[in-house]
């Protein structure tokens, strides 16, 4: 490609929008361009790296046995009622109707899509196992888009979906795919690391996140050192503190003017934080398009925890996101005792108690005495109150004990590229999907869900790879290998060289730049390091002599060798990495 034809445009300042580095050099190098907040669209040299990655995911998915198909990303209605998800998936879910009044979404995700064409295709045991996937622009209507292609509500994605006759088949499917998936992001050129995750609105009984750790990572995972353990934060298990072996103390109440933190009512009190217990209140919402409340519940961990909302809403069976909030504590108030501040659960009525797993072995804590300006001291649980729910809620924090070695956690930034799902017969059941076996009987097919965020692996890719100048893109996949700077192209025989170096490599398959505009030698040479081509051939006051310099763009520093071998050099680079 010759520059000076190309529809390029760079920023030569931050965009206002942009925070973190890959939303900041995708945007000065011209590669994305914002449509609306959340929607981007990709530019000549953008563009090109995606369908990088691209080729990357079809080489190792169809490697694995997998088969490529499209489907439309418009999916009606009927289907998502199908497997109950249509009211589960929430306001992320981007709904529409036609002229006709029949409503459709765009495709988030695609299961309900390939169960039903399985599901009205495949008849047999012989048809199994079978792995179809697509790669195809997805939709989820985020509520705060941010953070450029990690978080945004239009985005590529390669979704694949394994079919099989048992549990055991599903294993082999998954295995493969996990194993797909390493040589995916390994040839992406990724540090990454796959991590225990929660299945969310998939679903399923497994999951694991392939994420890519990185300084801005969106999201937290906790690992060990000591042994392998990695979880995603949201899915970590965090062991209890041990049990108290303290004798019970009697029941009392204290006054507490104005402390209602943690923090307020341990200094008030001059107690430690891990003798208290925190409230959290929720409302959660009916099923239904106005969504009434439907029950009141309060969460109680040891004063120093935090909460994990997805363990919470796990322990009350997989409430949906959008269906449980926090409180309205005035109305909460009136119907269960409640008082903002000061909520305990001694003496709550008409609301489920879920407490921690660790609350049970804690002896005689604080915790609110419903009385505004109060709390009770030397709370106890099964003396004193009863819960609903036991379960670990905790948020796992750097530090606290292993769950499997007990060695000290560590807690590390992570952009979630690809995640994996044992899914069951999760659809299948629930539409219909089913097959003869060998003695002619109905059997549900087991299935499994893999995805790819494409666009999200293009912005980690940066996170990782990036300097004060602009990205540094692998080999594998940069927009193009090299870039030919020509120094002055009004020069003949610098402008002979560079075009016999243009040839020579394009003809050797190394795909080239020549930057061969009527620009300043310094704007060219910042140009070559905001779009983070690999390498730099500079011909210019030395092309009389057939020298060029070489320069790699993670840091390498300029050497001059002969054109000849400057191709050659160029070609064994692209050869070994691409």
């Amino acid at each position: 490609m010759r520059l000076s034809r190309a529809h390029i445009t760079t920023l030569r300042e931050v965009p206002g929008e942009a925070e973190i580095p890959s939303h900041i050099w995708l945007l000065r190098a011209g590669m994305i361009r914002k449509t609306v907040s959340g929607v981007y669209g990709f530019m000549t040299l953008g563009l090109r790296v995606v369908r990088k990655i691209e080729r990357i995911v079809r080489e190792e998915m169809d490697a694995a046995g997998a088969q490529e198909i499209i489907t439309s990303p418009v999916q009606p209605a009927e289907l998502w009622h199908e497997s109950g998800r249509w009211q589960v998936y929430g306001p992320e879910l981007w709904r529409l109707k036609d002229r006709h009044g029949r409503e459709f979404c765009l495709g988030p995700t695609a299961e309900e899509v390939f169960t039903d064409i399985v599901r009205s295709e495949i008849t047999s045991y012989r048809q199994l196992p079978l792995n179809l996937y697509q790669i195809q622009t997805k939709y989820r209507d985020e509520a705060r888009p941010r953070y450029g292609l990690m978080r945004s509500r239009e985005f590529v994605m390669k979704d694949a979906y394994s079919f099989d006759r048992d549990e055991a088949g599903l294993d082999v499917s998954y295995a493969h795919m996990r194993e797909a998936y390493t040589k995916i992001f390994t040839r992406c050129g990724l540090t990454f690391r796959p991590v225990a995750a929660d299945s969310g609105a998939i679903g399923g009984n497994a999951s694991e996140e392939f994420t890519a750790l990185c300084e801005y990572g969106e999201s937290d995972v906790a690992y060990c050192d000591v042994c392998d353990m990695a979880a995603t934060t949201e899915r970590a298990e965090t062991p209890d503190a041990a049990p108290s072996g303290e004798e019970m103390q009697p029941l009392r109440e204290v006054a507490t003017p104005g402390a209602k933190t943690i923090d307020e009512v341990a200094a008030f009190l001059d107690i430690p934080k891990e003798k208290t217990l925190k409230a959290l209140l929720f409302e959660i919402y009916e099923d239904k398009e106005d969504y009434p409340v439907s029950e009141y519940i309060a969460v109680f961990i040891r004063g120093d925890r935090e909460l994990n909302e997805v363990k919470l809403r796990n322990a009350l069976g997989g409430v949906a996101e959008h269906l449980i909030a926090f409180a309205d504590e005035e109305k909460l108030g009136a119907r269960t005792g409640a008082v903002g501040g000061f909520t305990g659960p001694v003496g709550l009525r008409d609301c489920r108690i879920i407490i921690d797993s660790e609350v049970p072995g804690l002896k005689n804590l604080c915790a609110g005495a419903n009385k505004r300006d109060a709390h009770m001291l030397n709370v106890n649980y099964g003396r004193d109150y009863e819960a609903d729910i036991t379960a670990d809620l905790k948020l796992v924090r750097a530090g606290d004990p292993c769950p499997v070695c007990g060695a000290p956690l560590k807690i590390a930034r992570g952009i979630e590229v690809g995640q994996v799902f044992k899914l069951g017969t999760k659809y299948s059941e629930s539409m219909g999907a089913v097959y003869k076996d060998e003695n002619q009987e109905d059997r549900l097919i087991v299935m499994g869900c893999y995805g790819i965020g494409v666009t999200r692996t293009m912005a980690a890719v940066v996170e990782q790879n990036h300097d004060d100048k602009g990205p540094i893109w692998p080999v594998s996949v940069a927009p193009y290998h090299v870039i030919i700077t020509l120094v002055k192209p009004d020069d003949p025989v610098q402008a002979a060289l560079a075009e016999k170096l243009y040839a020579e490599l394009e003809s050797r398959g190394v795909e080239t730049m020549l930057d061969d505009r009527d620009e300043r030698p310094g704007v060219k040479f910042n140009d070559a390091d905001i779009f983070g081509i690999p390498l730099r051939l500079t011909v210019g006051k030395k092309a009389g002599e057939g020298v060029v310099e070489y320069k790699l763009r993670r840091g390498g520093e300029v050497v001059e060798m002969s054109a000849e071998e400057a191709v050659c050099a160029a070609t064994k680079l692209v050869e070994e990495e691409r």
